[in-house]
């Protein structure tokens, strides 16, 4: 992969798609004036006799259009502002135990390493011990709150190469921002809703209402499906910048590349149950979270899926990193035994798995990089 090309494309599809995103905001402002306008108009005909615009007509339009959105915008990133360890808190995670835990110990380690080879604070590691699917997220507004949550499906499947590429994923999302880019946007889409919402109300009182409501309905809906596909847009090409980074941190596409395989062999695995609760999933559909997620959750299936998705498809992700496709790997439970250095917790354990792989720090070499 070369990661370096992957980080600036992705970087300059955001760019492009963020001011289309304002764009879209300006458009609907002018949509929802026009819509009324052409319902006036038609009014006009209807009652067959002149009829004045009301005074300040455009202002109040675009006035009223403008505080609905930045109010929803307001409102939702409000919501959502509690901070990152009170998130993971709320969709049941729990403080790291290295203490206690062979699986914990490791996951500290890996995230300690990866934050000196980033030149980034260390965010606190925490653990969905509720959720057996390969999966972890971040969150937090700045560095005083950031949070990383892994799956205990992923501390059970995962070599530690891989947990590395897992973690240095996420550590891309907070270095760059886009926890915060994530929420921020979050709350414009819920603000362009209320815009929908609002003609909702305003038609549900029936004579002239009706008209009019439903002109703000039909501007509303089409500005909050353009936010939706934009947002899912940007949040795609965040998702590439992340791979491409993690590929970088770890100087490894086996890593990250083989925990999303890991993912497609448990997906097939459970193709055939439609609960997302089967999987380990339930804790994780909370809205404040699915965004910020490794790997979506399963959602519909239609026509519009693919643009409204969060996430590239997994065959589409895996393909960035390693040139081509590539197959499911199969679910081998990582090993148990403890870090070096770290005295074994009491209790029976297997033997290390032959294929764990070594600390970053013992294969780091910068003259060996990915094609």
């Amino acid at each position: 992969m070369r990661f370096w090309d992957r980080q600036d494309a992705a970087r300059t599809r955001t760019r492009r798609l963020l001011l289309a995103f304002a764009l879209a905001v300006v458009l609907l402002l002018v949509a929802v004036h026009a819509a009324l306008v052409l319902a006036w108009l038609l009014l006009r005909m209807a009652l067959g006799f002149d009829l004045p615009f009301p005074a300040g007509f455009l202002a109040t339009n675009v006035g009223v259009s403008l505080m609905l959105v930045l109010g929803g915008w307001w409102i939702e990133t409000s919501n959502l502002s509690a901070g990152g360890v009170e998130l993971a808190r709320r969709v049941g995670a729990r403080e790291a135990r290295p203490g206690i835990s062979h699986a914990d110990q490791r996951l500290c380690n890996v995230v300690d390493e990866l934050c000196i080879a980033a030149q980034m604070s260390r965010p606190q590691a925490m653990v969905l011990p509720r959720v057996t699917a390969i999966n972890a997220f971040a969150a937090g507004w700045d560095e005083s709150d950031a949070v990383v949550a892994v799956s205990q499906g992923a501390l059970d499947w995962l070599t530690r190469e891989q947990l590395q590429g897992m973690v240095a994923h996420e550590l891309s999302h907070l270095h760059e921002g886009d926890t915060r880019l994530n929420m921020q946007l979050a709350g414009m889409v819920f603000g362009l809703e209320l815009i929908f919402n609002f003609g909702d109300t305003v038609r549900e009182r029936g004579g002239l209402a009706w008209w009019f409501g439903s002109a703000i309905m039909v501007a509303g809906s089409a500005g909050w499906l353009a936010g939706r596909l934009l947002k899912a847009a940007v949040s795609r090409q965040r998702e590439y910048l992340a791979d491409a980074r993690a590929v970088q941190w770890t100087r490894s596409r086996d890593g990250l590349g083989g925990t999303l395989r890991k993912v497609m062999a448990q997906q097939q695995t459970l193709a055939g149950q439609r609960t997302t609760a089967t999987a380990g999933n339930a804790a994780l559909a909370h809205h404040a979270v699915q965004h910020m997620l490794l790997v979506e959750l399963p959602g519909w299936d239609g026509r519009w899926r693919h643009y409204l998705d969060s996430h590239p498809s997994l065959q589409e992700r895996v393909r960035a990193i390693y040139g081509r496709a590539m197959g499911p790997l199969p679910l081998v439970a990582a090993s148990e035994a403890p870090e070096p250095g770290v005295a074994a917790a009491p209790g029976p354990r297997r033997a290390p798995a032959a294929t764990a792989a070594a600390p970053l720090a013992a294969r780091w070499d910068p003259t060996q990089l990915p094609d």
